[in-house]
């Protein structure tokens, strides 16, 4: 009795049960060059595929042997064989196949480290007097600087963590940042002046940023379902709005003792996600190929063994030209992206210069305290409840069209896009409400309840959209997001300073209004969207090399499939 010998359903000579394989080429190899895949399970090699007959051209046949992978046949180009290790179908390590409850603690534990971060990033506000008057800062564009600092933080992170964390895995990436978040955050509790509380807060934001643009591939990790992800991320960007308006608040009331408190309540917060940070296992399954690939060569003792990536390694140089500028580069040769952050870059600013407008508001006008003034953030967060409501019976209705096969269903801008088409109007109609609500002789509930469609519409078009680059970039969804989160990063630093100015020049009612009519503009993208989509997409080189990547994988898996059901045994 010989070894399983498996041949790919195609290849198959229906009179000879061992015929040879066609061969098959990894990336980065000549075409005379001939590669066996071993599949891995668990570390281990796959029997089913282990014992694999090979020829090259001008090379004798080989045999790769089951129990021990071990080389082929001597000849003059056995050097340049690779086996390759992939996930074979059902395999436990592989994220996709994970249990549902382990995918849901990966969320909530992205879901904390967001939450942390952008708490973070208003939560000064409510302490900005206390602030000023303890370092003496009389300056109004100074007293921005606490928020805006952080939120150039925020520039610089996704330009390295995104890309990184598709190099190195996301864990890594997660953990270091939230260890850089913790210690700095300590820092600015204990900052003895204004230019070290500064410099800390920009190297907060820094670390911050990191969950921002690495949550959203770690859901592209685990979720291999575009609704079961949508789903996914609508709970991530309820986090990222819930954030900011939940720093008001604490600092609003906390301050009053002492603004350092501000920071303290933050650290407490930090030090509470940091378990479940450590439990936090790696997702990216490219990543985890490579580490198996490393311990089967370990085993086995068998160097030609690589994962995926170790056949396209990159030195500092090409690290730094092709992973770390990949976000720069879709911003401006991908029409998606950079639409996109325009759109998202605009409705963030926005948001984020709400923390200047809304105590010229509610406290030069309604004349509240700065804890009360915290308060009047809370109908924009019922708004991003409600907005989660619509996008679940958004999905809804989508699935029932999906199963009634209804033509319209079958487009990728249709799946998403709509709710942006909602929400870009209810997010124009707040602007105008707030602006020419805010009257002392209006009660002071009829403006604040201006930010529930604001917080329907923010949340609205910023879930429609985030998730159609998800959807969109698949394996490059981290760079896409985080091309996004550097872009609107940009505004929401550079529009608050202007704020203060805007509104005292323009007043409430004619400053809100200019917001509004940029924001009418920017309404039409998600519908233009939908009607020209297809086409850009069509047009975009990434995008159809995506695709390829995209058949090619199925392909494979399907080959495989193919083989474990075609097996001989002489």
């Amino acid at each position: 009795m010989t070894a399983a010998t498996t041949v790919p359903w195609k290849d198959r000579n229906p009179k000879d049960p061992k015929s040879p394989s066609k061969n098959h080429r990894t990336a980065g190899e000549r075409p005379e060059q001939s590669s066996s895949f071993c599949h891995s399970r668990n570390g281990n090699i796959d029997q089913h595929a282990s014992s694999q007959t090979v020829q090259g051209p001008d090379r004798p046949r080989a045999e790769v042997d089951e129990t021990s992978c071990s080389s082929p046949a001597p000849s003059s180009h056995s050097s340049e064989r690779k086996f390759l290790v992939s996930f074979a179908p059902g395999d436990p390590e592989n994220p996709y196949n994970w249990s549902s409850g382990r995918k849901v603690f990966i969320v909530l534990v992205g879901i904390a480290t967001v939450v942390n971060s952008t708490l973070g990033s208003a939560l000064p506000s409510g302490a900005t007097r206390y602030i000023a008057k303890y370092f003496h800062i009389t300056s109004e564009e100074e007293l921005v600087l606490p928020i805006s600092i952080y939120l150039v933080g925020y520039i610089v992170g996704p330009i390295l963590c995104g890309p990184l964390s598709e190099t190195y895995g996301r864990k890594v990436v997660m953990l270091t940042t939230f260890g850089f978040f913790t210690a700095f955050t300590l820092g600015c509790a204990l900052a003895p002046n204004w230019p070290a509380l500064l410099i800390f807060r920009f190297l907060v934001g820094i670390s911050a940023s990191s969950p921002i643009s690495v949550v959203g591939g770690l859901m592209a990790d685990v979720y291999n379902d575009p609704v079961t992800r949508g789903r996914a991320m609508a709970l991530f960007m309820a986090a990222t709005t819930f954030g900011p308006l939940i720093g008001p608040i604490i600092s609003g009331f906390v301050s009053v003792v002492s603004w350092r408190w501000t920071f303290w309540v933050e650290l407490m917060i930090a030090g509470a996600t940091w378990p479940l940070c450590l439990s936090l296992p790696e997702t990216c399954g490219p990543i985890i190929l490579k580490r198996r690939a490393e311990n089967l060569r370990k085993q086995r003792s068998e160097p030609r063994i690589y994962a995926p990536m170790d056949l396209e390694r990159k030195g500092a140089k090409e690290t730094i030209t092709i992973v770390l500028s990949r976000p720069i580069r879709m911003f401006f040769t991908e029409a998606i992206v950079l639409f996109t952050c325009l759109y998202m870059s605009l409705a963030y600013a926005i948001f984020y210069l709400f923390f200047q407008a809304y105590p010229i508001i509610f406290q030069g006008i309604y004349g509240m305290s700065t804890g009360i003034l915290g308060l009047a953030f809370i109908p924009i967060g019922v708004g991003a409840l409600i907005a989660c409501a619509m996008f679940l019976y958004w999905d809804t209705i989508l699935q029932r069209a999906k199963e009634r096969h209804a033509p319209w269903a079958a487009a990728e801008e249709n799946r998403r896009l709509p709710l942006a088409c909602v929400g870009g109007p209810l997010y124009v109609l707040s602007l105008f409400w707030l602006g020419w609500a805010a009257n002392p002789t209006i009660h002071w509930i009829v403006p604040m309840m201006a930010g529930l469609p604001f917080g329907v519409g923010f949340l609205l078009i910023f879930m429609a959209l985030l998730n159609y680059l998800t959807d969109a970039y698949d394996i490059y969804a981290a760079s896409a997001m985080a091309a996004a989160s550097c872009s609107r990063s940009i505004w929401g630093a550079a529009l608050p300073f202007a704020g203060t100015k805007m509104y005292n020049k323009l007043g409430v009612h004619w400053a809100s209004s200019l917001l509004g009519f940029l924001s009418l503009g920017m309404t039409l993208i998600p519908f233009v969207f939908i009607k020209y989509g297809d086409r850009i997409r069509a047009n975009s080189a990434l995008s159809n090399e995506l695709s390829e990547l995209k058949t090619k994988r199925d392909n494979e898996e399907k080959e495989r499939e193919f083989g474990d059901n075609t097996v001989d045994m002489a």
